[in-house]
């Protein structure tokens, strides 16, 4: 009997089929499914999760599946499949996410699929104005590199070219780009596209160095906020159409008298600490105005109130990029053409790994990580919270960072990070916490390790990680290192007895498991009870267990 969901989702949905779902249904369904993240259709299930069986003119999968193709432009291939519950049959239809087109109906219709505020799904069409996005999304078109036909290159404000220009040479971006005189400079940045031998302005152009009406005209979306709340009372309201240059040197004047820096010491470790890590700001800023979503009317919002700082840009993450794989996924946007122009002038992290940055810049101060789990759909949200920092944690870090004469990675960080917060961790639970695939992580933690800044404990699956003595000295804690380590011996024993006592018997394996050691010190602690007449052993060799005496 196959489980079958208990409600729907937005990558699940029932259909009741009692009275035999129309096939103007089923295709509208299964397009609005593919033209979002993909799925499961059930046939044959209410929509309050009742199975109540499926129609017998659906009871032949092929023509379902044909049809569905015959149907779909450009054709959808799904895989069906008759299962059944409590004696009553249901068609599971798995749908793909359509990554390279945007599909539609025979008939013309083009659907997506979206989450009502009772959190239960509907299909809704995909607009004009959405489609753009949604490509772009897939990566498949780059809104930011399209010419504007009603733009011209007196559009293009002669001051921001000269914003332009100075940045380029303040933050160290393409010197050869200066050498160049301005037409040659817009031609070679993509800021104009060639359109029957005439330039024409692109949206990154606009974008960048355009004037704030045409903006507001041709760009009516590309609308920021800065935003300060103390309590409900409003003590910061800023909302520009300025183009992107402006508004970066804008948005970073407004932070400084909200992101006081304070001075932390430890003996003669001095470091001055600001509210907010300056480097994560303008790489998180950066990302925002980059990667958001253009076609919609939404604004791109900078928040700070007394919890912390959140960035939150218009548009979901884009197609591959998960919670889970943030700092792992290969470097790709929404908006190419932007990115490669903030990164050439200097603005962007040119490896594409700004999001590192964001990271370290709590890392680095023994801070929570960043929080991205307020993510939707419709927008990407970046929370930092304020927090007091973690000076010894802080100390360690720099301390390393010079003698190895490099910034450590920020996988190395993130390890470092989670021991801190959770003290004990094996492999398999610190690969589920930091997202690093578990052959990675095996070898940044023994580098770890050789370091010096981490100690592993016991052996084999029982293997677990702890910051290394070092540490806890650094961070003048020895008693929690203490606590880690020191009480282990003295517990072991009472564990055993305590899990014989609750299941019965123990063996060797789960003696190991039990105590996060290694097979061979579980034995010697399973035979010196025995010697202490606390535990007695029955059975040979492989099938050995040790019971109360």
């Amino acid at each position: 009997m196959s489980i079958l969901p208990k409600k729907e989702s937005l990558t699940i949905e029932f259909k009741s089929d009692l009275n035999y779902l129309s096939d103007t249904d089923l295709v509208d369904t299964i397009v609005g499914i593919t033209n979002t993240e993909g799925g499961m259709l059930y046939l044959g299930i209410e929509d309050n999760g009742e199975v109540t069986g499926l129609h017998k003119k659906h009871r032949d999968v092929l023509p379902v599946i044909s049809f569905v193709a015959n149907h779909t432009i450009p054709s959808v291939s799904i895989r069906a499949e008759i299962i059944g519950q409590d004696g009553k049959s249901v068609l599971q239809l798995a749908i793909p996410k359509s990554k390279q087109n945007i599909v539609a109906t025979s008939n013309g219709k083009i659907l997506r699929r979206r989450l009502k505020a009772d959190g239960t799904p509907e299909n809704i069409p995909l607009y004009p104005f959405e489609i753009m996005g949604r490509m772009a999304d897939l990566g498949i078109f780059d809104y930011s590199a399209q010419p504007l036909s009603n733009a011209t290159l007196a559009d293009f404000d002669p001051t921001e070219v000269l914003r332009l220009r100075k940045i380029i040479s303040k933050k160290h971006g393409e010197s050869s780009l200066l050498e160049l005189n301005d037409e040659e400079l817009f031609k070679a940045m993509r800021l104009v596209a060639d359109i029957n031998g005439k330039s024409i302005p692109t949206v990154t152009g606009v974008l960048l160095i355009g004037k704030e009406s045409v903006i507001e005209k041709l760009l009516p979306t590309a609308q920021a906020a800065f935003q300060v709340l103390d309590g409900t009372s409003i003590r910061v309201n800023e909302q520009t159409r300025k183009p992107l240059l402006a508004t970066f040197e804008i948005f970073t004047d407004l932070l400084k008298p909200w992101n006081p820096e304070k001075e932390v010491s430890d003996g003669l470790f001095r470091i001055p600490v600001p509210e907010f890590d300056q480097d994560a700001f303008r790489e998180a800023l950066i990302n925002a105005f980059c990667h958001r979503d253009y076609s919609l009317l939404q604004m791109t919002r900078i928040l700070i109130d007394n919890e912390g700082l959140t960035i939150s840009s218009p548009g979901g993450f884009i197609d591959g990029v998960t919670l889970k794989n943030l700092l792992t996924v290969e470097p790709h946007g929404r908006n190419p053409a932007l990115a490669d122009a903030l990164k050439r002038i200097g603005l962007a992290e040119r490896t594409g790994r700004g999001i590192d940055r964001i990271f370290a810049g709590s890392i680095i101060y023994g801070r929570p990580l960043p929080d991205y789990s307020e993510s939707s759909p419709a927008n990407v949200k970046v929370f930092i919270a304020r927090s007091h920092p973690d000076v010894a944690f802080m100390k360690m870090i720099a301390e390393e960072q010079d003698k190895a004469g490099h910034f450590l990675s920020i996988n190395s960080l993130l390890v470092l990070s989670t021991l801190r917060s959770e003290h004990r961790l094996d492999i398999k639970r610190m690969g589920e916490l930091t997202n690093i695939g578990e052959g990675r992580l095996k070898s940044i933690v023994e580098t770890l390790v050789e370091q010096g800044l981490v100690e592993a404990r016991g052996g084999g699956r029982g293997r677990t990680y702890i910051l290394s003595a070092g540490v806890y000295r650094t961070s003048h804690n020895t008693a929690a290192y203490v606590r880690q380590t020191g009480f282990e011996k003295v517990r072991q024993p009472e564990l055993v007895l305590q899990y014989v006592k609750a299941q019965g018997s123990i063996t060797r394996g789960e003696a190991a498991t039990l105590l996060h050691v290694s097979n061979v010190t579980a034995y010697r602690l399973l035979k010196l009870l025995v010697l202490e007449k606390k535990l007695k052993m029955i059975g040979k060799k492989r099938n050995v267990k040790y019971l109360l005496v």
